[in-house]
């Protein structure tokens, strides 16, 4: 019975040995291949970490370029918008300075319809841009936002990528490798590897997306700072075009009223001669008159018969009607004479008046044009051509205008 039962242990304990062996064997490989397949499944996940981490990392660099390039876009619209404001305080200034104009002067020509066209030019411009800058500022945020989320993923990614590499390079002698508590729980808050890449593809995607939206608004930013720039020139010149034809206009009429007024001067000057001369041949026919007078008084002393109607007596009383009729032709004429010198007196005065208005008309425009220098001459070129206390272009007027200006 021992023997038989030492038999039958023995046979038994070789079964388990070979069992055992074989589960060891068994064992042994599934651990080895179920290590290496998990292996490859960390490096296969680094890879594809590593893979997004690189296209978020382009990403971002994109988008940082993009937001540089907008932000400076931004920067070109704000320099833009500013230096209208130079157009606006010219035309603005140009308005101020041509309601100086003074009486019949003061009309609302070509020249002041294309100031206030000019001003609403400058302030639907500089609406324009800056519309535009509010959207870049808003897309700037948007940007802003979507880096913020491509830093967040990658940070992620490099901290996901740093724990599968310190996994990786574990293996069955490392040190610090120990049991765990509950090793396979699920944390709160995993996803799925679905929801993983749609994460980083939705983060992609967005950011892709607004900078494609940045692009296109550059690229509008930049075709309103070109035409409100051209419609802005365009203005300019249509204005200084009215203000060279309103000087023109008022060059001609100074022309024509100084030669009027040169005219005026001279017949004048004959028609107080002429005056002159009347009133001396009216005194001149004082004597003769007189001379008349006397020799048909001293004949009324003739006595009886001699007292007779002859032809001296005739003769004497026509030369007394003659001179008396003269007399009186040169009185009136006189008077007309007086009246027509009264006339062009005021006539020269009106003229004059006229010229002064003209002139000061004229040196306002001509510095309203020295104003306007300011828009195609830089700031340290800049020196202005009108005197700073009289304001008036010394090469337009002598001394002697500018005293009959300051009199009108």
């Amino acid at each position: 019975m021992i023997s038989t039962n030492s038999e039958r242990q023995r046979y038994m304990s070789h079964e388990i040995r070979q069992e055992a062996r074989a589960l060891r064997n068994e064992t042994n490989n599934q651990t080895k291949w179920d290590q290496e397949d998990n292996n490859t499944r960390l490096a296969e996940r680094i890879d594809a970490v590593d893979r997004w981490k690189e296209l978020l990392e382009i990403c971002l660099c994109d988008i940082n370029a993009e937001i540089d390039a907008l932000t400076k876009s931004k920067e070109e619209a704000e320099r833009a918008l500013e230096a209208k404001n130079l157009n606006l305080d010219v035309s603005i200034e140009n308005l101020t300075l041509r309601e100086g104009r003074q009486d019949i002067d003061l009309v609302t020509d070509s020249v002041h319809e294309e100031l206030l066209k000019e001003v609403e030019v400058i302030n639907g411009s500089k609406k324009a841009l800056q519309q535009k800058i509010s959207e870049a500022f808003e897309q700037l945020c948007l940007l802003q936002e979507a880096r913020q989320q491509l830093n967040f993923d990658l940070r992620n990614k490099r901290e996901a990528l740093n724990i599968d590499e310190v996994c990786l390079s574990l293996n069955n002698n490392s040190p610090n490798i120990s049991f765990k508590p509950n090793p396979l729980r699920i944390p709160p808050g995993s996803t799925t590897v679905q929801q993983w890449d749609q994460f980083s593809r939705y983060n992609k995607d967005r950011a892709e997306a607004e900078m494609e939206a940045s692009t296109a608004l550059r690229e509008a930013i930049a075709a309103t700072i070109g035409f409100t720039d051209n419609e802005v020139e365009a203005q300019r010149v249509a204005t200084e075009f009215a203000f060279r034809k309103r000087i023109h206009e008022f060059e001609q009429a100074l022309t024509e009223l100084r030669w009027q007024e040169k005219n005026l001067l001279e017949e004048i000057a004959d028609l107080e001669e002429e005056i002159r001369r009347l009133e001396a041949d009216l005194r001149a026919k004082a004597a003769p008159l007189k001379l008349a007078h006397t020799r048909l008084e001293t004949r009324t002393y003739r006595s009886h018969a001699d007292l007779c109607r002859d032809e001296v007596q005739y003769g004497l009383t026509d030369e007394v009607h003659q001179l008396e009729g003269t007399i009186s032709a040169l009185k009136q004429k006189l008077a007309q004479a007086q009246d027509a010198l009264d006339a062009s007196y005021k006539q020269l005065a009106r003229v004059q008046a006229d010229i002064g208005f003209k002139s000061h008309s004229l040196c306002l425009d001509n510095q309203s044009m020295d104003v306007r220098r300011k828009l195609i001459t830089p700031p340290e070129k800049y020196v202005s051509k009108v005197d700073g206390f009289n304001r008036t272009p010394h090469h337009e007027l002598s001394p002697i205008k500018c005293r009959q200006l300051d009199l009108a």
